[in-house]
């Protein structure tokens, strides 16, 4: 038997009890957590300079880092370029081999270590300095060699990691993304980037949706909305509403104002009451000023309205509050909105 097949365990011995894991998870997320207030308390003084440094860069913003850093890194420039900061990730070992190319003197370069020594960051930055970039450095280590030849440091150390061995970074990485995120945010708010142009570079899946499809995209128009004189009996409702099946016709007056909207819900408590549905005026039995929604608005607001009333149908009129569509939760289940 090999040496290594003596240290598998069985799968039914287990080295520690359910209690003990659980502490240790606790003990990780409590660590990680107080790095996090650490990072709080202990703000870099120059990270608005990093700001400013990125802010002003005529050129992108190249993010590196290398094994665990180098993840963090990745997701980082994955923020800033999401969120208004042109950005992209570099890895340092291809930098060495020509990458470096990709970088020029107008961009800033954000390099992640947590030691500050790592050697594939540490060998590029004399040819970094040589073409003008600039500089930032994130690390855990003011004294490290990657700190010292920044133009600008951004000190990112913890007191220990959560690994309960000491090795793995783990509280590091998480004080190194919560002030990634914190430089793409504070870029983002120095830019007055918003949601209009976070949905254009969001165009594909549900985010993107909720944020760029708007009530004329998903309602319905012409024969298909159901519509019917305010003068009309129950009987040309409910008909209407059978043919259009939305659940719900719109009384309208002779300019195709909204005066009044009939919907499943309102036969239900029709049918409460002793009426004669044969010869009821629609009038009689409709509700009046129900909710509206104008066709520019976001389909996602037309989401909330519907949620906050409690109902599954909508109205959408002009400005002067006339019936131009109607849409239900249906088409916006279609549409992705929901």
């Amino acid at each position: 038997m090999s040496s290594r097949s003596k240290h598998i365990e069985h799968p039914d011995q287990a080295v520690a009890s359910p209690e003990e894991l659980l502490a240790l998870a606790r003990a990780v997320i409590k660590t990680e957590a107080d790095a996090l207030l650490g990072l709080h308390d202990k703000l870099p003084a120059k990270f608005i300079d990093a700001v400013n440094a990125m802010l002003g860069c005529r050129g992108k913003v190249v993010v590196s880092g290398i094994g665990k850093s180098g993840h963090i890194a990745r997701k980082i420039a994955s923020t800033l370029a999401s969120t208004g900061t042109p950005a992209f990730f570099v890895h340092p070992a291809e930098a060495n081999h020509g990458d470096l190319g990709m970088i020029s003197a107008e961009d800033v370069v954000l390099a992640l270590s947590h030691s500050g020594e790592s050697a594939e960051l540490v060998a590029i930055v004399p040819l970094l300095k040589r073409q003008g970039a600039t500089l930032i450095a994130l690390t855990g280590d003011a004294t490290s060699s990657l700190a010292q030849q920044a133009d600008i440091h951004l000190d990112a150390g913890v007191d220990r990691e959560a690994c309960p061995l000491g090795l793995a970074p783990s509280a590091s990485t998480t004080v190194a993304l919560a002030l990634g995120d914190a430089l793409a945010f504070a870029l983002l708010a120095a830019r007055g980037f918003d949601a209009d142009d976070f949905a254009r570079s969001h165009p594909g899946g549900k985010l993107g949706r909720r944020l760029l499809v708007r009530v004329r995209d998903v309602m319905r128009t012409g024969t298909g909305v159901p519509r019917v004189a305010v003068t009309s009996l129950l009987p040309d409702v409910l008909l209407e509403m059978s043919r259009k099946g939305l659940g719900m016709a719109a009384l309208v007056d002779d300019q195709g104002k909204v005066i009044g909207i009939y919907t499943d819900g309102d036969l239900r408590r029709t049918l409460e009451r002793p009426t004669d549905l044969r010869t009821t005026p629609a009038e009689q039995v409709m509700t009046r000023n129900p909710a509206t929604i104008a066709p520019d608005c976001l389909a996602a607001e037309a989401v909330r309205v519907m949620e906050q009333r409690r109902i599954n149908g909508l109205l959408v009129v002009d400005e002067g509050g006339v019936l131009v569509g109607a849409l239900n939760m249906h088409d916006l289940f279609r549409a992705g909105v929901v």
